[in-house]
């Protein structure tokens, strides 16, 4: 039996781990619940109804990694930073959901659809790095579409939810915009710098290189990297918008030939894992409401309104709507889980 310790359980990422943990395609495995000291001895399976072996929710420092197997690192880039690769050099494997391994060429950047070769071994560094949760919902969308006509560039917008912002800007997305409903005072700096609520912000992380923010730099970098393609060009602009579930995105892509909307269209149809809306269809195009909504379904990526770029017969356009927490973040992880499973090198 796998001894696995989720770091980060109580958080909005940490919570849908857990329960996608427990479902029947998971190997058997004893769950170690990890947060902070005020979550201590929390009955988090229960709470969740979680069938699974799983422990009280213990403090970080109460746990040797030495005796776990398996750690899902869920509790932010500064929580990684400190005991991730501490956790590693005690022999714990390690699938990291922050941004702190993700530029490392030691540390395999993942998303288990693109590119599950780079798992075939395991990481001497024993650490596995989960991409940003844009890029995971935009690579499953154009991967299709690469080996297709191939691809040269993307220029992405995209539409970012407050459950990127964790529980807390969950709770301020709702109380800010029921603030203002009821006619009181404007709402102060909270989680995303300015208010959210009825606002856009077209700033996701601190500004850098170029002015782009940080997570546009996530979003120029990581790509290229999972899809073997270090020339691929990505511009981003990367907007947080008042809506608490789902990101969305409108991506136009260069392709190395040209390629009609059908067959753009078939192709993205074909892959196990996306949804493709259609013109005619009842519902023509995904919503981020629509996916929250989906059931099931809020496992796959949603992608519509594919057309041709009227200047262009080599480039496209897409709208690709995935829920964050799911796709982009707890899921990918599963997932990776499930290669290095079918791998067989995990104790």
């Amino acid at each position: 039996m796998l001894r696995m310790a989720v770091i980060g359980s109580t958080g909005a990422v940490g919570r849908e781990l857990l329960s996608l943990l427990d479902g029947p395609e998971i190997p058997d495995a004893h769950i170690v619940p990890v947060a902070s000291a005020r979550s201590a001895g929390t009955d988090i399976g229960a709470e969740l109804g979680l069938r699974t072996e799983i422990e009280p929710v213990r403090e970080l420092g109460d746990i040797d990694f030495t005796q776990v197997d398996l750690a899902f690192f869920v509790a932010g880039a500064e929580v990684s930073r400190q005991m991730a690769e501490k956790a590693a050099a005690a022999g714990c494997l390690v699938i990291d959901n922050s941004s702190a391994f993700r530029t490392r060429d030691d540390v395999p950047l993942v998303v288990p659809q693109i590119n599950p070769e780079t798992l075939r071994s395991r990481p001497a560094s024993n650490l596995i790095a989960n991409p940003n949760c844009s890029t995971i919902q935009l690579v499953r969308a154009i991967n299709p579409l690469r080996a297709v006509a191939g691809l040269s560039r993307v220029i992405l917008s995209t539409y970012q939810a407050g459950s990127g912002g964790g529980i807390r800007g969950l709770g301020e997305l709702a109380g800010d915009s029921r603030q203002i409903l009821d006619g009181g005072p404007n709402p102060g700096p909270g989680r995303f710098g300015p208010p959210l609520a009825f606002d856009l912000l077209p700033q996701i992380g601190d500004f850098g290189d170029h002015a782009s923010s940080y997570e546009e730099q996530k979003l120029r970098r990581e790509p290229a990297r999972i899809m073997g393609l270090p020339d691929l060009k990505v511009s981003v602009t990367a907007v947080r918008v008042p809506i608490f579930h789902c990101h969305a995105e409108a991506a136009w892509v260069e392709l190395d030939r040209p390629v009609d909307a059908t067959t753009a269209e078939n192709a993205l149809a074909a892959v196990p894992g996306i949804r493709l809306y259609r013109a005619g269809d009842d519902e023509p195009y995904p919503t981020p409401r629509l996916v929250e909504q989906s059931g099931s379904d809020r496992a796959l990526v949603h992608v519509g309104r594919v057309r041709v770029d009227e200047h262009g017969a080599n480039a496209l356009w897409l709208w690709i709507v995935a829920d964050n927490l799911w796709v982009g973040a707890a899921l990918n992880a599963v997932d990776i889980l499930r290669t290095i499973s079918r791998y067989g090198w995990l104790n």
